[in-house]
Order: C-alpha cells, then sequence, then structure tokens
C-alpha cells in the first residue's frame, strides 16, 4: 500500500505566545497518538483541497491562510487529460520503514473557526504551546504518531532557527 498525504502545522500566536492545533488519533484497534491534522489525499485530489477538507473533518476549523499557496503553479488548461500542480510546501516526509509507505506534505496554515470536541477518528483536537510541544517530544516522543514525529521535530528545529535569524 502508498498512500500521499496532506497535514496541516496550524498556528497562532496567544498572549505573545506559538501554539498549534494537536489531536488524538483515535481508530479502533489502534494505540492512542498525538497528531497533527491531515491525512490521506483522494485519487486526483489537490494537495491544497485534502487539507482544507482533511483539517475540516478534524477538527471544525476552516483554513484561511495556507502558506506557499501563493507559489501554486498548475497546467490546467493546457491538456485536459493530464494536469499537474506545483507548490512550495512547508516540509515533507517519506516513511522509509513501517507498515505503509507513505508520502506526504506539511503546510503552516491559519485557520478560523471553533474546535469541535471530535472529528473523523480523531478526539481531543486542542490549542498547545509550541514550547509544551517541545517538551513533550523530548520527554516521551512515542506518544506522537509516526508519522508526525519526524515533522514536529522539523517544525520545531524551523523556530529555533528563526528565532536566531529574529
Amino acid at each position: 500500500m502508498f498512500l500521499v498525504n496532506s497535514r496541516a502545522i496550524i498556528e497562532r500566536i496567544q498572549d505573545g505566545t506559538i501554539e498549534i492545533v494537536v489531536q488524538t488519533r483515535n481508530k479502533p484497534g489502534e494505540p492512542q497518538r498525538i497528531e497533527l491534522p491531515g491525512g490521506r489525499i483522494e485519487q486526483y485530489e489537490s494537495l491544497l483541497t485534502a487539507l482544507i477538507r482533511e483539517v475540516k473533518e478534524e477538527t471544525g476549523l476552516d483554513i484561511v491562510e495556507i502558506e506557499g499557496e501563493d507559489t501554486k503553479i498548475d497546467t490546467v488548461g493546457i491538456d485536459p487529460s493530464f494536469e499537474v500542480e506545483c507548490l512550495k510546501p512547508f516540509g515533507a516526509y517519506q516513511t522509509l520503514n513501517g507498515p505503509f509507505d507513505s508520502v506526504g506534505v506539511y503546510f503552516r496554515c491559519k485557520v478560523q473557526g471553533e474546535l469541535v470536541q471530535s472529528g473523523d477518528e480523531t478526539k481531543n483536537p486542542r490549542w498547545i504551546a509550541v514550547d509544551e510541544l517541545r517538551q513533550q517530544m523530548k520527554d516521551d516522543p512515542h506518544q506522537f504518531s509516526s508519522v508526525d514525529r519526524a515533522g514536529v521535530i522539523f517544525y520545531l528545529k524551523y523556530l529555533e532557527k528563526q528565532k536566531l535569524t529574529d
């Protein structure tokens, strides 16, 4: 099985602190893990359309801004039998070993709306301060979904680099 995912790093600044949305994966028969919103794209679904759909299904939030969205180029209208989209995501991942092979992209986003208590195979979507996220990853990286561990570390490293350049 080969999967392609579109995943969200939903950010806000609350009282001077960067927060992002995390949730608990709640699939029957699987261990509960903290993860970022997002999921599998459907056949021929664009990465951005999948991102918007998955965030709404899992968190109830509406995406209002996607970093990199303005870089999107597509070939719609050139050859209707073969259309392609190209854009700049925040980051990308590929599984190197595990029960399934997948690639995915992360997008930094801003949203509006209120979080739901549970979504599509998820529960407890919530805002978490980046410092708390960093500590949780340090204390027990296994509490995070296997797919999102590297994405969270990548994001935290990005924030550290940003601090150094400010």
